[in-house]
């Protein structure tokens, strides 16, 4: 049986390849071969990103993979349990200035990868400056690896007799899609605003950054089309590890608060907007709440492992990927890299939109949250709206890019 805390891996199809990653924009070009350096002596610190997949029974599971971890020159997208990737769920990749790592969202969410990257960045501007870095708050190799990060996350707490929420929320099915019929060429786009500017709104406006950027980004699509009668489903992501008091475990145990924006309710009045989103988030946000969710994990782990892999390979992998909300937010908190910072010029998390049409990833560092919104169409109109919309209320938003997502697929998982 796979214990409830292991990745579900057949929830990454090449339809829906369920990638993620972090994008760092340095202040000079990468050295790809000190890169290469550094991410083999990672291994020793962070093996469980260092694995490929096998098939079990009706399971799959992820054992190590001594091939090399892919280091690529150049940004284009290629593919996770393939020949490309040497049958790796993770990959590097630099061009210039810009340096990414990419790895199955199934394996780690933000908060696991973080650490990793810091670490690389840590060791690679190390070995390319000389300058010994005060090395704490980086989990570098010869660090014993501790249980907590890599044993059960849950371990001792009471998820078999956890109650349900007093407030459960109904999925709205029929809902806004911003896409349109007929998606096409999917784009990322790179965005650059003040801290101190967005926190000043936060508290006028009783917001956290999260549930204000939801707001705004339900605002942009209700005025870019005002006629538009189904509400505005937005979640704000939600890590259960931090909620239960598990946060350095490395694995993707991240759910989501489910906002609603029915066209009844007035954006224009942004301090009730924002009133609004907080109080539904804070419904459903606590540790009793996320204590319940990881009991239906559990019971969800055990009813699959009495499911063929083929139909987990089908069926289940491809309801798990389709649309369930207009949008989505999701705030992986870490506003320094430490003595690294000098040397940085944004940092991004990435991950492909799929599940909502349009996602929304925040990130912050140097005085400066950076956004990188993934939308599964290729409009601009939305980007378009959502900076007039920040414009309004006085808040100076800058567009640094746009171009299509360079997140690399996977190879089909088979039997």
């Amino acid at each position: 049986m796979t214990a409830f805390y292991e990745p579900m891996l057949y929830m990454s199809t090449p339809e829906h390849p369920n990638t993620m990653g972090v994008e760092v924009d340095l202040k000079e070009d990468t050295d790809g071969d000190i890169l290469c350096e550094v991410v083999e002596e990672l291994r020793e610190r962070y093996p469980y990103f260092y694995v490929r997949v096998k098939a079990e029974g009706d399971n799959l599971s992820t054992i190590p993979n001594p091939l090399p971890m892919i280091v690529k020159r150049g940004l284009s997208p290629i593919t996770f349990n393939g020949e490309e990737t040497n049958y790796h769920l993770a990959a590097w990749k630099y061009d210039g200035k810009r340096i990414a790592f990419e790895i199955s969202h199934s394996l780690t969410d933000g908060a696991g990868v973080l650490p990793y990257a810091k670490a690389a960045l840590y060791l690679y501007l190390k070995k390319k400056t000389g300058i010994a870095f005060d090395p704490t708050g980086f989990h570098l190799p010869g660090e014993e690896i501790p249980e907590s990060e890599i044993g059960n996350p849950v371990e001792g707490l009471d998820i078999d007799n956890a109650e349900p929420p007093v407030f459960l929320k109904k999925p709205v099915t029929d809902f806004y899609r911003p896409r349109g019929e007929n998606p096409i060429n999917p784009i990322f786009s790179y965005l650059k605003l003040d801290e101190a500017q967005l926190m000043q709104y936060c508290r006028d406006y009783d917001g956290s950054p999260n549930a204000f950027l939801a707001v705004m980004i339900a605002r942009s699509l209700r005025h870019i089309d005002p006629d538009n009668q189904l509400p505005i489903e937005v979640t704000v992501a939600v890590d259960h590890k931090a909620m239960l008091g598990c946060k350095p475990n490395y694995r993707m145990f991240v759910n989501v608060l489910e906002i609603d924006f029915p066209v009844s309710r007035n954006l224009d009045d942004l301090l009730k907007a924002c009133t609004v989103a907080r109080g539904q988030m804070m419904t459903q946000a606590s540790y009793e709440n996320s204590l319940y969710a990881m009991k239906m994990r559990k019971a969800t782990y055990a009813k699959l492992d009495q499911v063929p892999l083929a139909m987990k390979l089908g069926m289940i992998a491809k309801s798990a990927g389709s649309t369930r909300w207009s949008t989505s937010v999701s705030y992986a908190n870490s506003r320094s890299f430490g003595p690294l910072d000098s040397y940085i010029d944004a940092v991004y998390v990435l991950a492909e939109p799929g599940v909502s049409d349009i996602v929304c990833e925040v990130s912050c560092i140097n005085h400066c949250f950076y956004l990188a919104i993934a939308q599964t169409f290729s409009s601009t109109a939305f980007i378009q709206q959502f900076l007039k919309e920040l414009s309004a209320i006085g808040l100076t938003c800058d567009l640094l890019r746009q171009e299509p997502s360079h997140l690399n697929g996977v190879e089909s998982f088979t039997a």
